[in-house]
């Protein structure tokens, strides 16, 4: 029988409930216009100032940022030492929407139908969105059951975009950031974002110590060409995490993150893709040559077979239990 554990559910559903003052959305719903391919009005230029006494810049994001980094830390200390140490790097895998049953899905992200992790894997990360923010994977309770009928270690990662502008304009002061300027309303809309993937997490039972947020380029939902109105909504995602007493890390690669959100730092927890590569290039990734925004190498990831396929990095498996929650 599943379940959530009933502190972690309570401070996730505190949140959700009692985050804004003036909240007159539901956060449950995705935005009824959908997010829009290509540019639109909502989506700043390089040289907006429009934010007002809360702007940050892609290197200097803000007060928030080293605040998110330090309490990252403190939460995932307190899933330390539940998972007996191992000696050596673990292999495991992540799933999401494409190894759902082909067919389902937004249009512009049906699902695949591509295999599911090997008998070999011992953790899986499951997505929570279905691509872009406000699209959930419609198939994540099969997913998180399969996890769980097989006692695997899990825990869950995010894929964050940039809103349309009705989206922007609807969750423009549903947060905790000030809605006046406009990376206030992105922080906002990111912290949303997030908020609906707890909602899909708790539904669907998923237990995790950590929730990964991946930054890369979504296809058909562009990012903007600002780095620093796109960290927002990273910003904004991560705070939400954290207020529902989630640990947070950061999946990218290098030249991903930079191509995004420019100089921005977290220095949070980092999983790394290699690609189309091999076990051996994504041991490679765990060193300080790749690291993406100044944070501790915990995953690498490589791709063969039709499979997302990932091992932990080196001493990260003598303290599992910050990192996977076990079945």
């Amino acid at each position: 029988m599943r379940r959530v554990a009933s502190v972690s559910a309570l401070v996730v559903l505190l949140s959700l409930t009692a985050c804004s003052a003036q909240d007159d959305g539901d956060p449950k719903a995705a935005p009824s216009s959908g997010q829009t391919k290509g540019a639109d009005p909502g989506k700043p230029d390089k040289h907006d100032d429009s934010d007002g006494g809360t702007e940050g810049d892609a290197g200097d994001p803000g007060s928030e940022a080293s605040g998110l980094a330090e309490m990252a830390e403190k939460l995932a200390n307190q899933e330390a030492g539940t998972i007996p140490p191992r000696d050596e790097p673990v292999d495991g895998a992540d799933i999401s929407w494409p190894q759902c049953p082909e067919g389902l899905g937004i249009p512009e992200r049906r699902t695949k139908g591509l295999p599911m992790p090997t008998d070999d894997a011992e953790f899986v990360l499951v997505g929570l969105t279905n691509g872009p923010g406000f699209t959930p994977n419609p198939c994540l309770d099969d997913q998180v059951a399969w996890v769980e009928d097989r006692g695997l270690m899990a825990s869950a990662y995010s894929v964050v975009s940039y809103p349309d502008a009705a989206t922007l304009d609807q969750y423009a002061w549903d947060g905790p950031f000030d809605g006046s300027g406009l990376k206030g309303k992105l922080r906002n809309v990111g912290y949303q974002e997030a908020r609906f993937n707890l909602d899909s997490l708790i539904a669907a039972d998923l237990q995790t110590p950590i929730i990964w947020i991946d930054v890369e380029p979504v296809p058909d939902f562009e990012w903007s060409g600002d780095p620093a109105a796109n960290a927002a909504i990273v910003e904004g995602a991560a705070r939400a995490y954290t207020d529902a007493g989630f640990s947070i890390g950061i999946y990218s690669t290098p030249y991903l993150w930079q191509s995004v959100v420019g100089d921005y730092t977290l220095g949070v927890p980092e999983w790394r893709a290699a690609g189309q590569t091999s076990r051996d290039e994504a041991l490679h990734r765990c060193g300080d040559d790749w690291s993406i925004q100044g944070g501790t190498a915990v995953l690498g990831q490589w791709v063969a077979g039709s499979r997302d396929l990932n091992v932990t990095c080196p001493d990260i498996a003598a303290d599992l239990g910050r990192w996977f929650h076990q079945y």
